[in-house]
């Protein structure tokens, strides 16, 4: 979509799908890799800096608020009918 265009219910459900899907392959990834380094952690008493645990709370947060829109999303859909 470029600046110009106002978006359609169909562009926008289309980009949002679009989004999630990526989305969704790039928090597998990402997961796989948080819990390698979660056992290796473990197993090698590896301290952490407090970066990681501040980066992972501002994460957290962001997830929450995008789960919840997408809920709002999911209602709206639902509601149509």
């Amino acid at each position: 979509m470029d600046e110009t265009t106002t978006p359609t219910v169909e562009m926008s459900l289309a980009a949002l799908s679009e989004a999630i899907g990526r989305a969704s392959q790039d928090f597998s990834a990402v997961r796989s890799t948080i819990d390698r380094a979660r056992a290796d952690i473990a197993t090698h008493n590896t301290a952490i800096g407090r970066d990681v645990v501040r980066e992972a709370e501002r994460v957290i947060d962001h997830l929450r608020r995008a789960d919840e829109a997408l809920r709002d999303v999911l209602k709206d859909l639902a509601s149509r009918d």
